[in-house]
C-alpha cells in the first residue's frame, strides 16, 4: 500500500480523531476507521492526498458538496459530521461509521433477493433521495458499493446511502482498469449504473439517479445487469441505445407487472421516468406484504394532497351549486344549497306569482 495513504494510521488528527486503520482506498485518497475519544464512538474519516490541495477545482468542489452532504439528515444517509482541511492541505471529511456491508456483498451472498425484500430496502433508499434531491443534490454514483445495509434500532436491512455528491470530485487520470470514468474532473458516473444522459455527457437531475436506481433494482432481483457487455464502453452504448432484458426471462416467478416497473425505471427518455424518488417509492410499496417500514418512511409514503382529498371528502355538502355571483345560501338538512342573486329574485316573483293565484281562487269559490 502507498506510503501516502498509511501515514495516517496511529496518529491523531485535529485533537480528537485516532486513525486505527484504513476501510477502503481510491485514486485520489482513502477513508479510515477512527476513534473519537471525547464522545466514545468510532468514526469513518475520508482523506485526500494532500497534493489536490493545490488543485483549486477539487478543493472547491469538495468544500461546496462537503457542506451540502452535512445538510443531509435523512436516517437513511450516512451522516457528515465534519470537514475541512489539515495542516499538510489533505482535505478531510469525517463521517459516521457503519458496521455492515454493501449492497453488492449483500446480492452476492444472499441473492437474488426475495422482491418484498430488495423493495423494501430500496423504498428506504429513495427517502434518502427524495430529501437530497429537494436539496438539490444528486448522488450521480448510485451503485450497490455506495449503500451499506445495516441493522439500526432493531430494524433489519437498513440502508445507509454513501457519497452524495462527491461522485464529481475524482482524478483526472485514474487507472485504465477503474470503473469510474472521468473527464476534467468531472465524473460521468460508473458506466454499469449510469443513465443515457449521464453517458452522453448531459447535463443531469433527479431522474438520472432514478435510472441508476432502476438498474441496482434490477441488479437485486437477478444478480445480472440488464445489458450484456463486456466493457465498459459496452455499458455507455447499451445504456444510451439498446433496450434491456426483460427481468422475466431470468426471474419467472416475478409478478407481469414489474416489467411495467422496469420500462418507467430503465426509459431512455428522462421524461418517460418516474419523476421523483418518492413516486418511486410509492410504486414500490405494491410489493410488500407487510407493514415492516419505518413509520418516517409511512409518512412519505403518503401524498399530502390525498391527504386534503379525503378531508374535502369528509366536509363535501350533499349538494352545491356554485355559479359566478353568489349571494344567498339555503341550509336543508346537512346540505348547503347556492344560489345566484338572479336566481333568487325569479324564485321571488314566482312564489309572489302563485301566491296571488291561490288567493283569486280562494275569491272565487267563495
Amino acid at each position: 500500500m502507498l506510503p501516502e495513504l498509511t501515514k495516517y494510521i496511529g496518529k491523531e488528527i485535529m485533537g480528537q480523531f485516532k486513525i486505527v486503520d484504513i476501510i477502503g482506498k481510491g485514486g485520489m485518497g482513502a477513508v479510515y476507521k477512527a476513534w473519537q475519544k471525547n464522545i466514545d464512538r468510532y468514526v469513518a474519516v475520508k482523506i485526500l492526498q494532500p497534493r489536490f490541495a493545490n488543485r483549486e477545482d477539487i478543493v472547491l468542489r469538495f468544500r461546496r458538496e462537503a457542506r451540502a452532504m452535512s445538510k443531509l439528515t435523512h436516517p437513511n444517509t450516512a451522516k457528515v459530521f465534519l470537514y475541512g482541511q489539515l495542516d499538510d492541505g489533505a482535505l478531510y471529511i469525517v463521517m459516521e461509521y457503519l458496521e455492515g456491508i454493501n449492497l453488492a456483498q449483500l446480492e452476492y451472498s444472499e441473492g437474488p433477493l426475495d422482491l418484498e425484500r430488495a423493495a423494501k430496502i430500496l423504498i428506504q433508499v429513495c427517502g434518502a433521495l427524495e430529501e437530497a434531491h429537494q436539496k438539490g443534490i444528486i448522488h450521480r454514483d448510485l451503485k450497490p458499493e455506495n449503500i451499506v445495509i445495516t441493522e439500526q434500532g432493531g430494524i433489519k436491512d437498513f440502508p445507509k446511502v454513501l457519497d452524495f455528491g462527491l461522485a464529481k470530485i475524482k482524478e483526472k487520470q485514474i487507472d485504465p482498469e477503474s470503473k469510474v470514468l472521468t473527464r476534467e474532473g468531472m465524473v460521468f458516473g460508473t458506466p454499469e449504473f449510469m443513465s443515457p444522459e449521464q453517458a452522453r455527457g448531459k447535463p443531469l437531475d433527479p431522474r438520472s439517479d432514478i435510472y441508476s436506481l432502476g438498474v441496482i433494482f434490477y441488479e437485486m432481483l437477478t444478480n445480472k445487469l440488464p445489458y450484456k457487455a463486456k466493457t465498459p464502453m459496452d455499458y455507455v452504448t447499451h445504456h444510451i441505445k439498446t433496450k434491456p432484458t426483460p427481468i422475466t426471462q431470468y426471474r419467472s416467478d416475478l409478478p407481469p407487472e414489474i416489467e411495467a416497473t422496469f420500462s418507467k425505471f430503465l426509459a431512455k427518455r428522462k421524461e418517460d421516468r418516474f419523476s421523483s424518488a418518492k413516486e418511486v417509492a410509492i410504486h414500490l410499496s405494491r410489493y410488500l406484504k407487510t407493514d415492516s417500514l419505518p413509520q418516517y418512511i409511512k409518512e412519505m409514503l403518503v401524498s399530502k394532497n390525498e391527504k386534503g382529498e379525503e378531508e374535502k371528502e369528509e366536509k363535501k355538502p350533499k349538494v352545491y351549486i356554485a355559479p359566478k355571483k353568489v349571494d344567498k345560501k339555503f341550509i336543508i338538512g346537512e346540505s348547503t344549497v347556492t344560489i345566484s342573486k338572479s336566481l333568487f329574485i325569479g324564485l321571488l316573483f314566482i312564489i309572489a306569482f302563485l301566491l296571488t293565484l291561490v288567493v283569486v281562487l280562494l275569491f272565487i269559490i267563495h
